[in-house]
């Protein structure tokens, strides 16, 4: 019988069957509907545009349900060094993106993942007796949504112009580069273009913040997680909207290039947009439950609450109003926001792994 379902099979929804199947479930119980096998194909493809090589996120940045033995542990051992461990006792251990692919291939095929996965694009969630409803795929009492990013971020003013490549699509850099935005994606393309031989100039609308992590790591913590959640309503998305601001990391690798070329007269901020030959929209993904059209129509079904954009989730990532003792609907990634506010990242997946997989597996028992 199947208990759960998974709508997405990207690294959220990797994760989260990794946590089931650590809970007991068995890859039988399991249905997970996506458009890709290859739980790691959007990272691949958005990595391969902008040329990333190292992951953002430290030991703690893997797929595996439980934090311990992370990434560094595991590099410590194959190396045979520690060097790995005392950078991520000091914060400093970013894997690089093949360690992690290679990760992800490992644990894909250990946990025989592909055999709970259907190619099938889940366009509606509907609640039903009996759990949900899942576009003819049959009724599951637990569902997870774990869609991924809407889509990528264009600003409306440059929508059309031929000059225009998103920084996330396939692109070489030409002689002179103008990249608008200012978190790590737009960080990174400044040395790469920069590294192509381009003059390049930076737009941004703030100055980013410069944190090794997306959101500051107190909001990591049980203590950070249990204050964030008190906060009312409107008050939280504010907060939100502070923490989502653009950030890359600090250093002397991000700062030292781009002093060198600013004596240089390589590279320069600009308030706008100018006549550079190639402008680069490292602006990140469209945010908001209404850039996704299935998460839109649950909304949209069920009068679903919401706040500014973000569907209005409870702690664990559920959905109030359609969660109980003998079902669960949760949320996944960037749109689970409102529970954890670094949920776009693989912590943040884990952390809703942990908590869908404590409700299927508590409701098994009743």
């Amino acid at each position: 019988m199947t208990r759960a379902a998974i709508v997405g099979s990207g690294l959220a929804g990797f994760t989260a069957y990794q946590a089931l199947r650590r809970a007991g479930l068995d890859r039988g119980e399991i249905a997970v509907f996506g458009t890709d096998a290859d739980p790691a194909a959007a990272l691949r493809a958005r990595a391969a545009a902008i040329r990333q090589c190292t992951m953002r996120s430290e030991s703690d940045g893997h797929c595996l349900p439980a934090s311990f033995p992370g990434l560094a542990v595991r590099s410590a051992l194959r190396r045979r060094s520690l060097v790995p461990l005392v950078a991520s006792a000091a914060d400093r251990y970013h894997p690089t993106l093949a360690e992690f692919l290679d990760h992800v291939a490992a644990l894909r095929d250990r946990s025989r993942w592909d055999d709970s996965v259907l190619l099938a694009r889940i366009a509606r969630v509907r609640a039903v007796d009996g759990g949900f409803e899942l576009d003819g795929h049959g009724v599951f009492p637990h569902v997870l949504v774990a869609p991924g990013h809407p889509g990528l971020n264009v600003p409306e003013e440059l929508q059309g112009d031929p000059r225009v490549v998103h920084a996330y699509e396939p692109h070489g850099y030409a002689s002179t580069v103008t990249v608008v935005g200012a978190g790590l994606a737009a960080a990174t393309e400044w040395l790469n273009a920069l590294e192509a031989g381009a003059e390049v100039v930076s737009v941004r609308r703030r100055e980013p913040a410069r944190r090794p992590l997306n959101v500051p790591r107190p909001y990591f913590s049980r203590r950070g997680l249990a204050a964030f959640h008190r906060l009312g309503p409107v008050e939280r998305a504010a907060r939100l909207r502070t923490l989502l601001e653009p950030s890359y990391p600090p250093g002397r690798a991000w700062d030292e290039p781009l002093a060198r070329a600013a004596a240089a007269g390589r590279f320069r901020v600009e308030a706008s947009v100018n006549g550079s030959a190639q402008v680069i929209c490292a602006t990140g993904f469209l945010r908001g439950f209404r850039h996704d059209p299935l998460l839109a129509r649950l909304v949209d079904d069920h009068a679903v609450e919401t706040v500014e954009g973000w569907i209005a989730l409870a702690p664990d990532a559920t959905v109030p109003a359609l969660t109980n003792e003998e079902r669960t609907l949760a949320v996944a990634g960037a749109p689970a926001q409102w529970s954890f506010p670094a949920a776009d990242t693989l912590a943040g997946a884990r952390y809703v792994a942990h908590r869908f997989a404590e409700r299927v597996t508590a409701c098994r028992t009743r």
